[in-house]
């Protein structure tokens, strides 16, 4: 599990997967960590909150004091953090407790070798939208990338699922949002939905899209990332 707090990614990982992080950790020093944490032995304080930085032995506990610490303090020298979990699913529900969970769908949408991006509010975006009651992930990707941007699709596979946190009417947010790979059917009625705060949508090819997404978020970088992870996949098999 991955959830985006404050636009920074932190990753839930379980025991199997701990145990290899730390394997490849004493071959190659920190590897890719700037900090490493051992909950039992370490008291977690703000001034750890930098670069990325792994947590060993995280127990819903320490997922408590860490998003205590993300709410109350600036965090803007930190760019990631794992948590090597001792019980993966109650960590999870520890990192879902504080919020109000919303579910959403967005999609990916294709047309050749380019791709459909919005541009709303100040940044590039994916068109995604929440669930309406009673329907499925895949059903509430097509309505929104319609209602959004105009475009009619035919679905493909789920890439992934993203969590990102916000406020609402005082509230705190986690949305979790179902990704699929798209394919346009029709675009002869491409427009933004104004109403919505989009201001411009544009087909832009891989040079284009890895420019725009230097003003985007974290989430929608992990998912065009994740797709293109699984383009050059297939492509070299």
């Amino acid at each position: 599990m991955i959830v985006f707090i404050n636009d920074r990614p932190i990753r839930l990982v379980g025991p199997k997967a701990t145990s290899q992080l730390t394997s490849s950790l004493k071959q190659e020093a920190f590897g890719d960590y700037d900090r490493i944490v051992d909950a039992r032995l370490d008291v977690l304080k703000v001034d750890v909150l930098q670069g990325h930085l792994l947590v060993l032995n995280t127990t819903p506990a320490t997922v408590e004091k860490i998003l205590a610490l993300l709410q109350k303090a600036k965090s803007d020298h930190l760019l990631s953090i794992t948590l090597g979990c001792l019980d993966k699913s109650a960590c999870e529900d520890a990192i879902k407790k504080p919020f109000r969970i919303i579910k959403a769908a967005g999609g990916v949408v294709f047309k050749g070798d380019k791709m459909l991006l919005m541009f709303r509010r100040g940044v590039w975006d994916l068109p995604k939208g929440k669930l309406d009651d009673g329907e499925s992930s895949r059903q509430g990707a097509a309505r929104e990338v319609e209602e959004e941007t105009g475009v009619r699709v035919s679905l493909g596979e789920r890439i992934c699922t993203t969590w990102h946190t916000y406020a609402l009417n005082g509230n705190r947010i986690l949305k979790r949002t179902k990704w699929y790979r798209m394919a346009v059917v029709d675009d002869k009625r491409m427009a933004p939905q104004e109403d919505e705060g989009i201001e411009k949508l544009a087909w832009l090819d891989q040079r284009q899209t890895k420019l725009a997404l230097t003003n985007s978020f974290s989430s929608i970088r992990f998912v065009i990332d994740t797709v293109n992870q699984s383009v050059d996949q297939s492509m070299d098999n």
